[in-house]
């Protein structure tokens, strides 16, 4: 069949090539490497997956017929549609596999017929995937003290390297190289986003990260006593650290101060609370009291509004 039968007569043509690869090697013939008259068939082949594979097979003006062969069986994919002849000449026998997948990686072989004597030689093909992280732990909230345990599942061909980092100005380094993360004791310090990266050269790494929140009782950093004249403008300011964050309260004495209450204000935020005096008489000077809590407990520190000169 010419070659203008082939293009009228796809399907055809494809038929008669598999039925013609099926006589070619004949059975109980061994694969082997090489032979002493017969050209080695190309070093092994290593392509990214989804890339476009090149085998290529030297023959001479001896070889009758020539074919690939994948695991020692006629090329199945006669009718794949990813596979293209690239050159059929005399000195060459060369076929491309387009969009390379995993299962397409193992030895390939490339047989021809010389004076009715068979003659193999063989490449492996070798398919690298790039990094995939497939199981990462979920954000995680967690008590000061308790246990933390991270996971991050990866994978890709050759196997990656799994890498877990503190995502912290106080971190220095990787703090593990395995696939699981422990934290034993966790304390505030610790919490912050943790990055899972998965790496094996075969493209750029890959990264997920993991959000733990550590969760303990207010602690109050600030609060000072301040001298206000009679008149003037005064401020009382209670600063506080807490996850979650804390709720305050006001005292003077033992009395708890109301939202609203005339020549007060009350200003409450995340990190602070601020009591503010708009004018301050002679019966606002006293001890005051700042209560900060949250779930987890409550604390409290003292300070004075006391008068000065003007």
């Amino acid at each position: 069949m010419g070659v203008g039968g082939c293009l009228a007569l796809p399907w055809r043509c494809l038929v008669v090539l598999c039925l013609r690869l099926l006589f070619l090697v004949p059975a109980g013939v061994p694969v082997r490497s090489g032979d002493a008259t017969f050209p080695k068939a190309m070093d092994n082949v290593t392509v990214r997956q989804g890339e476009s594979a090149t085998l290529r097979c030297s023959v001479d003006n001896r070889v009758t017929r020539v074919a690939w062969l994948n695991r020692s069986s006629i090329l199945y994919w006669c009718l794949d549609p990813r596979v293209v002849l690239l050159a059929n000449t005399k000195t060459q026998y060369s076929i491309q596999i387009q969009d390379v997948d995993v299962y397409d990686e193992g030895p390939y072989t490339c047989s021809v017929q010389t004076d009715n004597h068979p003659k193999t030689s063989r490449v492996h093909l070798i398919v690298q995937v790039s990094p995939k992280i497939t199981e990462i732990s979920s954000d995680i909230s967690i008590n000061e003290g308790g246990n933390v345990s991270l996971t991050c599942i990866a994978t890709g061909r050759p196997d990656p390297t799994i890498t877990w980092r503190h995502i912290s100005p106080k971190a220095v380094g990787f703090i593990s190289e395995d696939e699981y993360l422990e934290i034993t004791g966790i304390t505030r310090e610790q919490s912050g986003e943790y990055e899972c990266s998965a790496s094996n050269d075969v493209s750029a790494p890959v990264v997920q990260r993991v959000k733990v929140t550590v969760n303990y009782p207010p602690y109050i950093s600030d609060a000072k006593s301040t001298g206000v004249p009679v008149g003037q403008k005064g401020i009382l300011l209670c600063e506080a650290s807490a996850v979650p964050s804390a709720d305050f309260q006001w005292y003077k004495d033992d009395k708890r101060l109301a939202e609203g209450q005339k020549g007060l204000k009350v200003e409450n935020k995340a990190f602070f609370s601020r009591l503010t005096f708009f004018n301050v008489s002679e019966q606002d000077y006293g001890n005051y009291t700042c209560v900060a809590s949250n779930q987890l407990g409550n604390t409290n520190a003292s300070m004075i509004l006391y008068g000065e000169r003007g």
